[in-house]
């Protein structure tokens, strides 16, 4: 088994993943071919079926690429059968404070460090011919958390949040923070950069969410450690562009 992403990104890695809602299995293998890092399934805007994204994180597998999930909001067991099924990571939208911080990592870990019911005979644990203990220290080592800054109250309470024992790190949510945002609350570019001030001075994980790959180039030189490229948005350009050629 080889370096999770959490251990990769760590070590300075830059990480470049799609994201991508079910069914998609054809995307995960194309991604795959193409040589992209990880795979962010979308469980919160898109299906949150089990049994479907066990059969994307299985086929994922086979190629070798990690799976990171964004599980619906205040979820804990979503987050279980996630992990179950074998993802490296989580993702967890709209947390506004280290309390809602301290419940995804809570959801996302075992004991001592969280309160995930532990079971080795799933995917992750191999159907049970790992070691319990063994399956224990490698899901605290490898199991990414992330959470994502999406209101004006999540920034203000973002160096809490990255506080959190267990939280790696926090992507901007930018559709849902430019659409809460109010004209006295600083502007969703503020409040951005705001954010990522925060993750770089305490030593957290960030993701950014980018369109194309001038976008992608810019937030690694900004200090992402991982990029995500909305799949769908990418598609719909691309088919808007190739209809654009009819004369």
């Amino acid at each position: 088994m080889g370096d999770s992403l959490r251990e990769r990104a760590g070590a300075g890695e830059r990480l470049v993943g799609v994201l991508l809602r079910m069914p998609a299995e054809e995307l995960v293998e194309m991604a795959a071919v193409t040589g992209f890092d990880f795979v962010l399934v979308d469980c919160e805007h898109g299906a949150g079926d089990v049994l479907a994204l066990r059969q994307h994180v299985a086929f994922a597998a086979v190629h070798g690429v990690p799976v990171v999930v964004r599980v619906g909001s205040g979820d804990p067991g979503m987050v279980l059968r996630v992990l179950d099924q074998g993802a490296e990571g989580i993702l967890v939208p709209h947390v506004d404070d280290a309390a809602q911080a301290a419940e995804a990592v809570a959801s996302a870990h075992y004991p001592p460090l969280g309160q995930r019911g532990f079971a080795t005979y799933s995917r992750a644990g191999r159907f049970g011919t790992v070691d319990p203990g063994t399956h224990r220290e490698d899901q605290l080592r490898r199991t990414l958390v992330l959470g994502m800054v999406e209101s004006p109250a999540g920034v203000a309470a973002v160096d809490e949040i990255l506080r959190t024992p267990g939280m790696d790190g926090v992507m901007v949510g930018p559709a849902d923070l430019a659409a809460v945002s109010g004209p006295d609350d600083p502007s969703p570019a503020e409040s951005t950069a705001r954010v990522n001030a925060a993750v770089a001075a305490g030593g957290k994980l960030r993701m950014d969410i980018v369109g194309n790959a001038a976008a992608a180039t810019a937030a690694f030189a900004d200090g992402a450690n991982f990029v995500v490229y909305n799949l769908a948005h990418a598609l719909m350009a691309h088919l808007a562009e190739l209809r654009r050629a009819k004369p």
